[in-house]
């Protein structure tokens, strides 16, 4: 028996587009599924099917080893398509058995896990069942639009203690037959089992917000994979990432930047917490110096070449290795670094391939808070 993981994922998302590759976390949305599926012990191939090229072309580059591409019918990737229709017609194209299990995962759902995969499909055998789906126990109080209440007794109001809820479906996995697929044309079939996750992964992402709030859950439950020693040097790149990358001049001719003030916050936060500060740019300015005194950096180095090295002297200079560094740049003369230290972050207004090496890509951009973010990111998340 084949156990087949399918990612359904169209490029035509009007609400987000390319909703599926928009960066979260600092990956692709579609690779935090496809990494679960690809590591679940019970699943033999992860299928992404895309009627896009440009998702197809960062699938690629996620290297799992159990992913393949499946290229989905453009006709069949419409806003009104539905996802049992792709899901036949897959089907109907690829030669398998009617009792190998199919499991229809969401990228949507990006908290699902692997551990998710694998104790869903344990439950499913368990149960002798024909389909399942994954819920959330949801412990709201339901009426119907002409006032009658659906799942309590408003007379006997429970505490929510006492109070069991109703199963919701959270749209992250479903697991069924392929034979009950094609007879029933559905993604659920005979008898049903529910496998309950948390209930926080009730969240999927459907609107811009909901990358924010995922991205705080992934951090809070663990999703996001952290290093074991703690961040003791944080640097950072200055135009771009300080800064806007604009240049601006006054009437005198006067070289101008604007900087953002929470991120002067940011390095006194950091200085509380014992954390040493630099900033690192092939720019000879007196801007930065300025820049860099008034926020107290430990550090600072202007019209530098090879990043890498003053980053691996600093190194030297406190007792600290690469994996205690935290560095964010935006542009090719910062890509040796992020590849090399321990936490290697980017803007959304970088360069494409260093936002790729990234591990962590901020939402907000350059110039806009995102020194902040990445410093309130490393003070949440590690020891």
């Amino acid at each position: 028996m084949t156990n087949i993981a399918f990612i359904p994922v169209r490029g035509g998302s009007k609400s987000i587009p390319l909703k599926n590759i928009k960066l979260l976390a600092g990956k692709p949305l579609v690779y935090w599924t496809a990494l679960a599926a690809n590591d679940a012990k019970c699943i033999d191939r992860v299928v992404v099917a895309t009627d896009s090229y440009e998702i197809k072309k960062v699938v690629e580059e996620f290297n799992l080893s159990k992913v393949e591409i499946y290229d989905r019918d453009p006709d069949n990737a419409q806003d009104t398509s539905s996802t049992e229709s792709v899901m036949l017609e897959y089907l109907s194209k690829v030669n398998l058995a009617k009792d190998d299990c199919f499991f229809l995962i969401q990228a949507t759902s990006p908290l699902l896990s692997s551990e998710d995969i694998d104790n869903m499909f344990n439950k499913f055998n368990k149960d002798k069942a024909d389909s399942a789906l994954s819920c959330v126990r949801n412990k709201r109080f339901f009426w119907s639009v002409d006032g009658k209440a659906l799942n309590y007794d408003y007379k006997k109001r429970p505490r929510r203690q006492d109070f069991n809820g109703i199963m919701m479906e959270n749209g992250a996995c479903y697991i069924n037959k392929v034979g009950n697929i094609k007879k029933d044309k559905n993604r659920l079939s005979g008898k049903i089992s529910v496998y309950e996750m948390p209930e926080y992964t009730a969240v999927e992402i459907d609107e811009p917000d909901d990358f924010l709030i995922i991205e705080k859950l992934m951090s809070k439950y663990g999703h996001l994979k952290m290093p074991e020693k703690d961040i003791k040097l944080f640097l950072t790149d200055c135009d771009g990432v300080m800064t806007d990358g604009g240049m601006y001049y006054s009437e005198k001719g006067d070289e101008l930047k604007k900087f953002n003030t929470s991120d002067g916050m940011a390095f006194e936060l950091l200085r509380k917490k014992g954390i040493k500060t630099g900033i690192i740019t092939g720019e000879i300015t007196d801007i930065v110096k300025r820049r860099a005194k008034k926020i107290k950096a430990d550090e600072v180095f202007l019209g530098v070449k090879n990043k890498l090295e003053i980053v691996k002297n600093l190194c030297k200079k406190y007792d600290v290795s690469l994996n205690q560094v935290a560095y964010i740049g935006d542009d090719i003369n910062d890509l040796e670094v992020i590849r090399s230290v321990g936490l290697g972050c980017s803007v959304p207004n970088a360069i494409k391939v260093v936002k790729e090496e990234a591990d962590y890509v901020t939402l907000v951009k350059g110039g806009e808070g995102a020194v902040r973010e990445v410093v309130e990111f490393i003070l949440n998340n590690y020891r």
